[in-house]
């Protein structure tokens, strides 16, 4: 069996800056492949993780992996602990948050967390 590949007008943005309420677009919907990530660079030079499971859900956080400095969360693995989505850094496997960028092995670690929607 073969499936059609989606097609949407749909994009992806990022909200920079809440006050504002400035967001960021930042690629196709269909770029996003479920249960997968993709980094994508920012206008300041930073970069963020995007993710969308296999729901719809799109999460972003930072890239960054803050143990060990580098850009690889969005190679990470994603599932769910106790009904909470993470991602598993592909280095050293501390697991993020998608939703508030909490370590769920390190409470004392967090990464940035961004609001994403499909506009």
């Amino acid at each position: 069996m073969t499936l059609a590949p989606e097609t949407t007008d749909l994009k992806v943005q990022l909200q920079l800056d809440a006050e504002t309420d400035e967001w960021f677009t930042v690629c196709d919907l269909n770029t996003l492949t479920p249960g997968r990530g993709v980094a994508a660079l920012l206008p300041d030079g930073r970069q963020v993780a995007l993710f969308r499971d296999r729901n719809g859900q799109l999460y972003g956080i930072d890239n960054r992996d803050p143990f060990v400095g580098a850009a690889v969360l969005s190679r990470g693995l994603t599932g769910t602990d106790r009904g909470r989505p993470f991602v598993a850094s592909p280095l050293l496997k501390q697991r993020f948050d998608l939703i508030t960028g909490q370590c769920l092995d390190d409470e004392s670690v967090t990464v940035a967390a961004y609001e994403v929607r499909a506009h």
